[in-house]
């Protein structure tokens, strides 16, 4: 359930363009609601950069810090900015308090007056996007119309208050179109399908080897051993899939609702255990495969990490726990990864973006990014910082989009391997290449979207699964990759002849 929960991708630097429907574009009054940077020196001296947010209104700003011209900050006389400033002005920056006018009035006297830019102190601590009134005309104003944080207004006039030299610059970096973190958690999410698969594989081709020396030796002591060899190993059905997208739907909600600095650090901890579990596991087999023997081996949590260290900081128990997954975790045929992938493909629109009109908010990106709990978010994540943006924050891949769609790419593994299929004539390369594009979509979408959050299945699900039956169906191998398993399971000393055996 928290695997599915976790299930979305988007970087988390808080999104740089904000749309508005309520707000619509007219002529004059068509900017996006951008985020500004505010640097500013005290006498000559470099101190705190701020943000605000662009008006809907006014001159566009620079993208690039060296192209911002570096302006002196005033005060407005009156403090409203809603009549002619007394101070005669020369191309300053003009610090203005919001109220009594509209934001449009207060653009157009600064504008008259001489200003080459307004920045409007909002009278909370968070931002407020300015837009024009619906019955206003003169609209097309030629200086900037920024808005500030009551906080960071306050912090200026008390500047201006005792005479220093306030200089300001205002610029809006662009996000990068791609930046290296998005690079590494491709890399990252790609390379750990392509362990869990060959593991899955090689797992269940030794199991179906072991199942032919049985039935050669004999049938009694093949019956006295039937499923020992699947110990452990969780096959799904269609009803589990479509439960297990309700009950993490529940789970979701259950996170949002009580989302708070303490229930993220009981998720640490819980996280925590499966990391180790998942190290352990795959440490095990590691040294079970070199020593080719197998083994088992207890190691206490203890004694391998601190249980109280948060593990979210660090991907490898992450990865580790993801491969674990699975390697247990299994779709046993087409009709079952159709069934689950369509359900999480669903799930994920439907939290993100349909969740809205509900909650006002997207549950998904909420939970996500820990905006209730004050934390970075659950630890549920693969989470690097994002190094080439301007904007800083994070580049993140939930555990579900890496899990749900690996279960049918380790599912392709398998049959190809079963049934003795080279690379080319086989489902794995192709459904590896569709989760690999699926995935690079997912990130092109999300920085045309300048950071919105985006669902990843919305563009994976569509690509591995499309690509999946597309193939089926023009191999003629449909049916057989959508009832296989069923077969065996009324039938189970019926096997695919494994790769390699006599």
């Amino acid at each position: 359930m928290v695997v599915l929960a976790s299930s979305f991708c988007f970087g988390s630097a808080g999104d740089i363009v904000h749309q508005d429907d309520v707000a619509p574009k007219r002529p004059g009054c068509e900017n996006n609601f951008v985020l500004v940077k505010v640097p500013t020196y005290i006498n000559g001296v470099e101190d705190i950069e701020y943000v605000g947010v662009g008006a809907r209104f006014g001159l566009t700003l620079e993208s690039k810090e060296k192209h911002a011209n570096l302006s002196t900050l005033v005060l407005a006389d009156p403090p409203d900015c809603c009549s002619k400033p007394r101070n005669k002005l020369s191309r300053e920056v003009i610090l203005a308090h919001r109220g009594n006018c509209s934001f449009t009035t207060k653009a157009n006297i600064a504008e008259d007056a001489g200003a080459s830019a307004i920045l409007i102190i909002n009278n909370r601590t968070e931002l407020f996007k300015m837009v024009c009134e619906a019955n206003e005309t003169d609209v097309k104003i030629g200086i900037a119309t920024v808005m500030l944080p009551q906080d960071a207004g306050a912090s200026l006039e008390n500047y201006l208050a005792s005479s220093s030299t306030v200089k300001v610059q205002l610029y809006s970096p662009r996000r990068p179109v791609v930046d290296v973190a998005e690079v590494f958690l491709w890399l990252m999410a790609v390379g750990t399908i392509l362990c869990a698969s060959y593991w899955s594989a090689w797992s269940a081709r030794e199991a179906a080897i072991e199942q032919d020396k049985l039935l050669k030796d004999g049938s009694d002591e093949f019956v006295n051993m039937d499923g020992v060899h699947s110990s452990g190993i969780v096959n799904i059905n269609t009803a589990s899939a479509i439960l297990f997208v309700v009950i993490a739907s529940c789970f979701l909600i259950m996170l949002y609702k009580l989302m708070s600095y303490w229930f993220i650090e009981i998720l640490v901890v819980l996280f925590c255990i499966g990391g180790v579990e998942g190290l352990q596991t795959c440490l095990v087999a590691l040294l079970s495969c070199s020593l080719h023997t197998y083994m088992v081996c207890e190691v206490p949590y203890h004694r391998t990490q601190p249980l109280g260290l948060p593990m979210a900081s660090n991907c490898y128990p992450g990865i580790a726990l993801i491969i674990t997954v699975l390697q247990i975790v299994r779709v046993p045929n087409l009709k079952v990864g159709t069934v689950l992938l369509s359900c999480a493909f669903l799930y994920d629109i439907f939290w993100v973006f349909v969740s809205k009109w509900w909650f006002k908010e997207s549950v998904m990106i909420v939970v996500a990014r820990g905006d209730k709990s004050g934390e970075d978010g659950i630890p549920m994540l693969l989470k690097i910082p994002r190094m080439f943006d301007p904007w800083g924050g994070y580049s993140i891949i939930g555990f579900g989009d890496i899990i749900l769609p690996g279960l049918l790419v380790a599912f392709s593994l398998r049959y190809d391997w079963l049934s003795k299929r080279n690379l080319r004539a086989g489902y794995f390369f192709w459904a590896m290449t569709a989760y690999g594009l699926g995935l690079l979509i997912t990130y092109v979408a999300l920085n045309m979207m300048d950071g919105h959050g985006q669902p990843a299945l919305l563009y994976i699900v569509p690509f591995t699964l499309g690509t999946f039956l597309t193939l089926g169906k023009q191999r003629g191998d449909l049916k057989t990759l959508w009832t296989m398993g069923e077969r065996e399971r009324h039938c189970p000393h019926i096997q695919f002849q494994p790769a390699g055996s006599d």
